[in-house]
């Protein structure tokens, strides 16, 4: 870390991020990188003079949101020309040649590609006066070999791979990311080890289509490989990965994760629909029968696997009768959670020139009767947990209310968000892990109220200390408030899978 970012001069900087999780995870390189060329973190409610913007082509209304933001920063930049705008991720890799049309008063703009170029380009932006557009067709440099801020003592991102090779008709992806590139498992598992030794103890591995790693280097078994290789590493409690796709899900993946202890009883399987003839529209090289049969076997070998998904409503040509089907696997399936989407037109993608687009009102309608379903069935799945004793990993920012109930929260083995009574967890801390007895279900989370009944002080819990005796320390003004135990502002609570990256 450059010396310079400790310094009261130091320019400061702020990274918003949009989008599903490989966002999330190159926005700690983004700030990585920035703090390694000595900008500092803008304090909470400081006009930063650098403003990243990590944007994703997925989500409906993504093009909008940003230029509304950018919009908001028009006049600041107008008063302050020293403040500098860029925009990069997804969007930026599509939408390159307009973004300094729409909005000329961005600085830089940089695609999926690039993103270790952001310093070099921000200083060439001030220097020459004029915007800069620099977006790569592919993968020069993989991206975990830049540097990176993490955003929690506790928990990490580990990229397997990057790109996909589906070709799903929904999904813009593909064209942005590019075709799959995978890592050597020799590097993801000295990452991890890196990261373990930093204090880490749970490590989520991430792919666009995660399971088919390895298919670069030619071993269809490199992914159950590398969870077993996982269960090796000493220090490391949790292991979980998102997201898979279930036309490459195979069996090998299902016992190297009822083999491996340090391997969670979670998955995220998307279904996308129900209907086989949906799903060949959106060229899913799966049908119903195989994603029930992947459920069956997954709970055959976990009993306790909390299993999660994301579902399409309305996608073109979808009847009544499809989307019934749909209603049919998530009752069969009886998923923990569901990320639920209504289907609008992505620019680019085969779907949006399909005919027979579906109505508002109707994709409206059928959307709400299956977030009706997913609730009732996640309440049940929930209820079963009342009167289990969980051992949960104590969360930091994942409990909006928790001071206004004095509560912690943290997350149960198969990923649950628990809030739990904070007697008999005085000076607990974010990364430590507590056993508590759940009393209450609701749809989205456990409410154990009863006082905790063990304490297990971790080296995470230490990082996590340690990380906040530095930011006090810090001069720079730049740090994290002391939670004191009290699980405030940090990682991000888990973002829903954007529907293109399963």
């Amino acid at each position: 870390m450059s010396t310079a970012s400790s310094s009261a001069s130091a320019r400061t900087y702020e990274v918003r991020t949009y989008g599903c999780q490989m966002n999330v995870h190159d926005s700690e390189r983004l700030s990585g990188l920035l703090e390694d060329a000595g900008y500092a973190k803008a304090r909470a409610g400081q006009q930063a003079d650098v403003v990243v913007f990590n944007t994703c082509a997925v989500r409906e209304n993504a093009d909008n949101k940003l230029y509304g933001n950018l919009s908001h920063l028009a006049p600041i930049k107008q008063a302050n020309p020293d403040l500098q705008i860029a925009v990069g991720g997804c969007l930026a890799q599509k939408d390159r040649d307009t973004i300094t049309k729409k909005a000329p008063y961005v600085d830089v703009v940089f695609g999926t590609h690039n993103i270790g170029s952001l310093p070099v380009l921000l200083e060439r932006a001030r220097v020459q006066e004029e915007a800069q557009v620099e977006i790569l067709e592919s993968l020069e440099v993989f991206p975990s070999t830049l540097p990176t801020k993490r955003e929690s003592a506790y928990a990490a991102w580990v990229s397997v791979s990057v790109g996909c090779n589906n070709t799903c008709t929904f999904c813009i992806v593909p064209s942005l990311r590019g075709k799959e590139k995978d890592r050597r498992p020799g590097e993801i598992l000295a990452e991890i080890e890196a990261l373990v030794a930093e204090g880490v103890t749970e490590v989520t591995l991430l792919g666009q289509n995660v399971n088919a790693y390895g298919v670069e280097f030619g071993d269809r078994q490199a992914f159950s490989k590398l969870l077993r290789a996982c269960g090796e590493i000493e220090g490391l409690e949790r292991v979980r990965f998102t997201s898979p796709h279930p036309a490459e899900f195979t069996d090998d993946v299902i016992d190297a994760m009822a083999e491996t202890p340090n391997v969670m009883p979670s998955l995220h399987m998307p279904l996308q629909s129900g209907s086989d003839r949906v799903l060949k529209a959106m060229r899913r090289s799966y049908r119903s029968t195989k994603f029930l049969g992947i459920i069956e076997r997954v709970r055959a070998a976990i009993p306790d696997a909390a299993i999660t998904t994301d579902i399409i409503v309305g996608f073109p040509g979808e009847t009544e009768e499809d989307f019934q089907a749909t209603l049919d696997v998530v009752r069969e399936s009886r998923f923990a959670s569901a990320f639920t989407f209504q289907y609008s037109k992505r620019p680019g993608t085969p779907a949006a020139d399909l005919p027979d687009q579906i109505s508002p009102e109707v994709v409206k309608d059928r959307y709400q009767r299956l977030v009706d379903l997913v609730n009732e069935i996640a309440h049940e799945e929930n209820k079963k947990n009342v009167g289990r004793t969980l051992e949960l990993m104590v969360a930091e920012g994942e409990g909006r209310k928790d001071a206004e109930t004095h509560r912690l929260s943290g997350r149960a083995p198969d990923n649950r968000l628990v809030h739990f009574n904070s007697a008999g967890a005085e000076g607990v801390r974010p990364g430590d892990m507590v056993k508590v007895e759940i009393t209450y279900a609701a749809p989205h989370h456990l409410v154990a109220d009863s006082p905790v009944l063990e304490v297990r002080r971790t080296r995470s819990g230490d990082a996590w200390e340690a990380r906040q005796v530095v930011s006090t320390s810090s001069t720079n003004g730049a740090s994290a408030s002391v939670g004191l135990g009290m699980p405030s502002v940090g990682v991000p609570a888990p973002l829903p899978a954007a529907p293109a990256c399963g």
